[in-house]
């Protein structure tokens, strides 16, 4: 009888500590993380490994909840005032268009932004010093490289003429970018044929109704819908041999010829500590805006052979990289 009591109360005492254990525990914060989808992602798992260099491990100590707009940009509004009624911790936006559909949905929530457009310029904070507000985050070079880009085009191509970008003007980032884009091409004596898109269907018809040497090249300016399109562009621009300058690397490693750009993973992995910063209460005034700066220039040999086009040895031997 007195094992059997003995018995009772240990399961008793176990099973009343059970509540307390759990009390215990500590709440996972929880992050709205918008974006754009496709290469945006990279930024996401730079996120992720960031977050857990500083002890913060997904699904222990955090929880990332993901809407992925598709490059709409009402969705992303959409999300981001779901997100600040659901009282989330914080929202985390993976590009500029979405920072500034974000930050105008919502009035109190705390956004660590990714930017690819200059943050002061176009008023998400005061200064990189003192952001000056509930947004701050990381800056890196992406529309402000759109000039170089071209240039850079010409480089690879001497003979070039008239280059064609689709872009929706809409998305003030888009529309700098190509504004960029036009000045360079006034100045370098190419003719810049811009093709204004309002859907994806748009930019696939577009594309589709490219001719055989209607154009020199295909110039990616600073655009979600092209960008989320990136291999259709790709797989169309091989058909007709057109060669291409992508702003992001991954779409030259999935088949186009160049890019100019940043490492979006490394862009995520540093935005991490802002992450990280403001949940332990650090408001986002505080925390300067910082900047990733190392820029590579990737170069596609196996596409450039693939639509008959020499370039030159001495841009090659400026390469960051050269995927063979």
């Amino acid at each position: 009888m007195n094992k059997k009591i003995s018995a009772f109360l240990l399961a008793t005492i176990l099973l009343a500590a059970v509540p307390f254990a759990e009390a215990q525990q500590p709440k996972a914060y929880r992050v709205g993380v918008i974006t754009a989808g496709g290469v945006w992602y990279e930024t996401i798992d730079g996120l992720r490994v960031g977050l857990k260099e500083l002890g913060l491990e997904e699904g222990k100590q955090i929880v990332l909840d993901i809407r992925d707009t598709k490059a709409d940009l009402k969705a992303a509004e959409e999300a981001a005032r779901n997100f600040e009624q659901e009282k989330v911790n914080l929202i985390y936006t993976t590009q500029t268009s979405v920072t500034i559909a974000a930050r105008r949905a919502t009035a109190d929530i705390p956004i660590v932004f990714c930017s690819g457009a200059d943050p002061v310029v176009l008023g998400l904070v005061e200064s990189f010093a003192k952001p000056g507000g509930r947004l701050t985050g990381v800056y890196y070079l992406i529309t402000d490289l759109t000039a170089k880009r071209l240039e850079i085009l010409k480089e690879i191509i001497p003979k070039l003429r008239r280059v064609v970008t689709f872009y929706d003007p809409r998305n003030p980032v888009a529309a700098a970018s190509a504004k960029f884009a036009r000045e360079e091409a006034a100045r370098l004596g190419v003719e810049l044929v811009e093709r204004h898109v309002a859907s994806i269907e748009e930019l696939q018809a577009g594309m589709r109704a490219l001719k055989v040497g209607e154009m020199d090249a295909y110039f990616a300016v600073s655009d979600v819908i092209a960008s989320n399109q990136a291999q259709l562009i790709i797989d169309t621009a091989r058909v007709k041999r057109l060669p291409t300058m992508f702003d992001q690397t991954s779409h030259v490693i999935k088949g186009g010829l160049a890019s100019y750009s940043v490492s979006l993973h490394e862009v995520g992995r540093v935005s991490a500590k802002y992450v990280q910063r403001i949940l332990t209460g650090v408001k986002p005034n505080d925390l300067p805006v910082e900047g990733v700066h190392k820029i590579e220039l990737v170069i596609n040999l196996k596409t450039a052979k693939q639509i008959n086009l020499t370039i030159p040895q001495w841009v090659l031997m400026r390469a960051d990289k050269v995927i063979k």
